[in-house]
């Protein structure tokens, strides 16, 4: 790609004001670097994640599509450490300019940050197979960001939303690649999880984002915070539309390890539970109970009160 391709390639599909209006920068895109300005008091939030075409998200999806996917995906690490978001810049490499893929790709960034506040401050595009790279940035109160250390013996696991529709609405994109139903927009268009996330700052005694399958995550947390854990099988939260498409025993292996659900799984005490019940109204979503923090070392499922095996797998392995 010549350099005056490249250039008029970023005027035209990354320098659109819709992609740079949601927060205000001190220099936008357009010179050798940013300059941006946190504000007084707060820490600056970063995260970055590289996304690769037939390994984080379907090739042949359309292009909107997976913009959506790879910036809520991004957006999904700042709801996990109560951030607010600010900026993200944008690495895009790809086979050959396409200017209708360029469209597509372009009009779901739009969509996302006008959605969710977030402005691009800049980034690059070089030739070479599909590859995403997409770097968050976000503001937390000094002191206030949720980590994954922290939960504290009688504490209760939550989660957000319901888990395991990603993994199946994957199944459903992959026999139809242009499916639209519940199942497939979970995957392709996840909800980060922002507000649940600022409003647990100073609650939560530890959270992350449900991306490599619950019980995976919720593994990061009992190390790092060097506790156990009792998760209660019956109290998973699994949407309608997947308990209409599989068995029960395939939603829960999904809702358990499938990951790619963007949902926040949090420890809380029980000071904060009555409080909390009410927010999931208000937020449109559910807040779900399904086991507790406790003092023995390791991960242990029931239920209906019996004990059951762990599965094989606890969810994705990148390597």
């Amino acid at each position: 790609m010549s350099s005056t391709g490249e250039f008029d390639l970023i005027r035209r599909y990354f320098q659109r004001p819709q992609l740079q209006s949601a927060v205000p920068m001190a220099l936008g895109p357009g010179d050798d670097c940013a300059l941006l300005e946190v504000p007084p008091n707060q820490q600056l939030a970063v995260s970055a994640d590289s996304l690769v075409a037939g390994i984080h998200f379907l090739p042949h999806m359309p292009a909107k599509h997976i913009a959506q996917r790879c910036l809520a995906a991004n957006l999904s690490d700042l709801a996990a450490m109560g951030a607010k978001p600010a900026w993200f810049t944008l690495c895009l490499t790809m086979p050959e300019r396409d200017d209708e893929f360029l469209q597509g790709f372009s009009d779901g960034l739009v969509d996302m940050a006008q959605r969710y506040g977030i402005a691009l401050a800049g980034g690059d595009t070089t030739r070479g197979p599909l590859v995403i790279s997409i770097q968050v940035m976000g503001w937390v109160p000094a002191g206030q960001a949720l980590l994954r250390k922290g939960a504290q013996v009688g504490d209760g696991i939550y989660v957000s939303g319901t888990l395991g529709d990603a993994a199946a609405g994957l199944m459903n994109l992959q026999d139809d690649i242009l499916a639209q139903d519940y199942l497939a927009q979970r995957f392709f268009n996840p909800t980060p999880r922002l507000q649940l996330g600022q409003w647990l700052q100073g609650k939560a005694t530890a959270a992350l984002d449900v991306s490599d399958g619950l019980l995976q995550d919720l593994g990061h947390i009992l190390s790092q915070s060097q506790v156990g854990a009792s998760v209660e099988l019956d109290k998973m939260p699994i949407s309608q539309p997947l308990q209409d498409k599989l068995p029960p025993a395939k939603q829960r292996d999904l809702a358990l390890t499938g990951g790619e659900d963007f949902e926040l799984c949090f420890t809380l005490p029980d000071a904060h539970a009555a409080p909390l019940s009410s927010l999931g109204a208000s937020l449109g979503h559910q807040l779900t109970r399904i086991g507790t923090i406790e003092t023995e070392l390791g991960l242990r499922l029931t239920h209906a009160g019996q004990a059951v095996n762990l599965p094989t797998s606890l969810g994705w392995q990148h390597f």
